[in-house]
């Protein structure tokens, strides 16, 4: 393994949920669980996307981080509208690793782009505060049980014998 994909591979410690978030409908206001069942199309109770966005997560640390960028205090987690609020783990340094949230194991497929409704959500800057920090989609490649607290750990990179992924 070279030098930087070792880094890149590398992580300090395991993350935790921190919140979960479910919508039932599309456009209503998450509420908070403290545990939920993920199956292979997504969360339990959530009106999301099977396939590559099925699950959401968002970091807990980019909340502070758009409250500054607006100038304000932290941003709620529902306002975001994404499935599990983790912290204590880089989700950025996660693309196209999988993961495992409590029982689940994820696969990280790519960023989650905000909305221009995230203009109208937080207020003039909104989708521009949200670049970069929407958090990730994970497609779900087995399903289980998460809960608050549980830790959530990046798997071991497989590599094949010629050394690609």
């Amino acid at each position: 393994m070279n030098g930087f994909k070792a880094l890149i591979e590398g992580y300090a410690q395991p993350g935790v949920v921190a919140e979960i978030l479910l919508r039932p409908e599309r456009l209503k206001t998450p509420f908070n669980v403290q545990a939920a069942d993920v199956s292979e199309d997504g969360v339990i109770g959530d009106h999301g996307r099977p396939g590559k966005r099925a699950v959401t997560l968002i970091q807990a640390e980019h909340l502070s981080v758009i409250g500054v960028m607006l100038g304000r205090d932290p941003i709620d987690a529902h306002v975001l509208r994404r499935n599990f609020v983790v912290s204590g783990l880089n989700l950025n340094a996660l693309k196209g690793r999988q993961v495992q949230i409590g029982k689940a194991v994820l696969e990280v497929t790519g960023m989650c782009a905000p909305c221009s409704r995230m203009e109208t959500a937080l207020g003039k800057g909104g989708y521009s505060a949200m670049r970069g920090h929407g958090g990730w989609c994970a497609a779900v490649l087995q399903a289980g049980p998460v809960s608050v607290g549980d830790e959530v750990w990046p798997l071991p990179v497989l590599s094949n014998s010629d050394g690609a992924k």
